[in-house]
C-alpha cells in the first residue's frame, strides 16, 4: 500500500504520483450561484461515461431525482428550497443574464456541446487542454446576482439553492491510501481514477473518502466514481459535464487558474452585497490538502449535503502507527521482565 502524502509542491500530486513529465493539475470550479439546476450535466456523464440509470424517483415533492452521488450517479445536481429572498437582493433591483437560461435557447445550447466526430477525438486543434472563452474579465459568464434572471414582480420569498456536485479528487486523497490492490491511482492530471479490472470489490475506498462519494455497484461490487473523464483528457477534451453546462457553472481548466477565478468571483459577490457567499474546498490547508473539485456555496456547507470540515481518515495513521509500535514494545518489554521474573524465582 502506498501513500500519497505530498513531501514536494503541494499540487505536484501527478509527481508525486511518479509522473515525470505531467500536464499541469486541472480540475473543477462549480460556481453555485449560477446553476439553474437544468441537469445537462448528470444527463452528459451518464451519456459518456455509460452510467446506468438509477431511477426517477423525485423524492417527495424535490426536482431532486438522485438524492447523492453513487454508484450510477456520478453527478448530483442538489436543489435545496430556503425560505429567504434570492440572493437578498432589493424588491426594485432586476436584471436579465446573456446566456441561454430557459426555452429553446437552452436547447439550443446543450444540444450540439457533445456532438463529437468520433469518440476520444480531439476538437481543440493543438490546445493540450480546453477552457471556457468566458467574455467577461473576471472569466465569468456574464452574471452578478444569484436569482438574477427573475425580475422583482416574479420574486417569491424563497429560493433555491442548486448546486451540480462530484467527487473532490483531493490532494490527500484517502481512497488513495487504503486500496489495497492499486485499483485507485493518480493520472498524470492530478485526479483519481478506478481501475475497474482490477478493483476486487473490498470496498475500503467507501469508508476511506470523507464526502462519501465513492459507492459499489451491487451487481458486480466494484468502485465506481467520477473519473473528471480521463479518457476525453487524454484526446484533449474537457470533461462532458462542463461541456454540457449552458451557463458554465461548472468550469473546468488549470486548477492555479480557477483558484484565482474563484477569488475574483467571491469578492465580485461580496462587493455586491452577497455576503453568504464562500468557497469550499479551495483552501490547501484544510483537512485534504484542497480539492481538486472546489465550489463557490451560498450558505453553510451542511446545507448543500457536504461535511464543514472534511478531514482525510489517514491522516492520523503515521502517528497511530507509532503509538501502536510504542504500545507493542512496552508490551513485549513487560512480557520478557515477567518471564525473567518468573525464572529467577523459580530457580530460588
Amino acid at each position: 500500500m502506498t501513500s500519497n502524502r505530498l513531501s514536494g509542491p503541494l499540487d505536484d500530486v501527478a509527481g508525486e504520483a511518479g509522473h515525470a513529465d505531467h500536464p499541469p493539475r486541472v480540475g473543477f470550479f462549480t460556481d453555485t450561484s449560477i446553476c439553474i439546476g437544468c441537469k445537462a450535466c448528470e444527463v452528459a456523464c451518464k451519456e459518456w461515461n455509460a452510467v446506468p440509470e438509477d431511477g426517477l424517483d423525485l423524492l417527495g415533492m424535490s426536482f431532486d431525482n438522485t438524492g447523492m452521488l453513487g454508484a450510477n450517479s456520478w453527478r448530483h445536481v442538489a436543489f435545496i428550497e430556503q425560505p429567504r429572498a434570492l440572493g437578498h437582493q432589493d424588491p426594485g433591483f432586476a436584471g436579465l443574464p446573456t446566456g441561454p437560461t430557459s426555452g429553446d435557447g437552452m436547447a439550443d445550447a446543450v444540444g450540439p456541446r457533445l456532438r463529437e466526430a468520433e469518440r476520444g477525438g480531439s476538437e481543440l486543434g493543438t490546445s493540450p487542454l480546453h477552457t471556457p472563452n468566458h467574455t467577461e474579465s473576471l472569466g465569468m459568464p456574464a452574471f452578478s446576482r444569484p436569482g438574477e434572471g427573475t425580475g422583482a414582480e416574479g420574486r417569491t420569498d424563497f429560493r433555491w439553492l442548486m448546486a451540480s456536485d462530484v467527487c473532490k479528487h483531493c490532494t490527500h486523497a484517502g481512497c488513495l491510501d487504503v486500496c489495497p490492490t492499486g485499483a485507485l491511482f493518480r493520472t498524470e492530471f492530478g485526479t483519481v481514477v478506478v481501475q475497474q479490472n482490477i478493483c476486487n470489490g473490498c470496498g475500503y475506498c467507501v469508508s476511506g473518502c470523507p464526502y462519501g462519494v465513492i459507492d459499489r455497484r451491487p451487481e458486480d461490487g466494484r468502485a465506481q466514481k467520477c473519473t473528471l473523464c480521463y479518457d476525453r483528457l487524454e484526446g484533449g477534451l474537457e470533461p462532458a459535464c462542463a461541456k454540457a453546462c449552458p451557463t458554465d457553472s461548472i468550469q473546468f481548466g488549470e486548477l492555479d487558474e480557477l483558484r484565482e477565478r474563484a477569488d475574483r468571483r467571491l469578492a465580485q459577490l461580496h462587493d455586491i452585497g452577497v455576503t453568504e457567499a464562500r468557497l469550499y474546498g479551495r483552501d490547501p490547508d484544510d483537512g485534504v490538502g484542497g480539492d481538486g473539485a472546489f465550489f463557490l456555496l451560498l450558505d453553510e456547507p451542511e446545507v448543500y449535503g457536504l461535511p464543514p470540515d472534511p478531514v482525510v481518515p489517514t491522516r492520523d495513521a503515521p502517528s497511530m502507527w507509532r503509538h501502536a509500535g510504542a504500545a507493542a514494545a512496552a508490551f513485549a518489554l513487560a512480557g520478557i521482565g515477567a518471564f525473567i521474573s518468573t525464572a529467577i524465582g523459580g530457580r530460588r
